[in-house]
């Protein structure tokens, strides 16, 4: 679930800035499970750490941001992502 939720957070932060709970609602929104704080929060660290993403305090509130280190890497991992699992969900539609 960690690798996939990272390429979500990557996917959603190339979209625009978030706050932590505002990238598990937007995951939940999408029919998938809502992360709890013990699962997002490590994972917002790891990407951050890696250099995919970045933080910001606005007022009080830490927002995240894609790097430009992360857009390289979202694409190599949509990349994969379709060549790994195009066939089986070609096979669903």
């Amino acid at each position: 679930m960690r690798g996939m939720l990272s390429f979500l957070i990557l996917h959603l932060l190339s979209k625009k800035r978030m706050y932590g709970m505002q990238i598990a609602d937007e995951i939940a929104k999408r029919k998938a499970d809502k992360p709890n704080p013990g699962t997002l929060y490590p994972t917002l660290k790891m990407l951050e750490k890696k250099g995919l993403i970045e933080s910001f305090l606005e007022g009080r509130t830490k927002y995240y941001r894609l790097t430009p280190e992360g857009k390289e890497g979202l694409a190599l991992a949509k990349k994969y992502f379709v060549q790994a699992y195009g066939d089986i969900l070609t096979e669903f539609i």
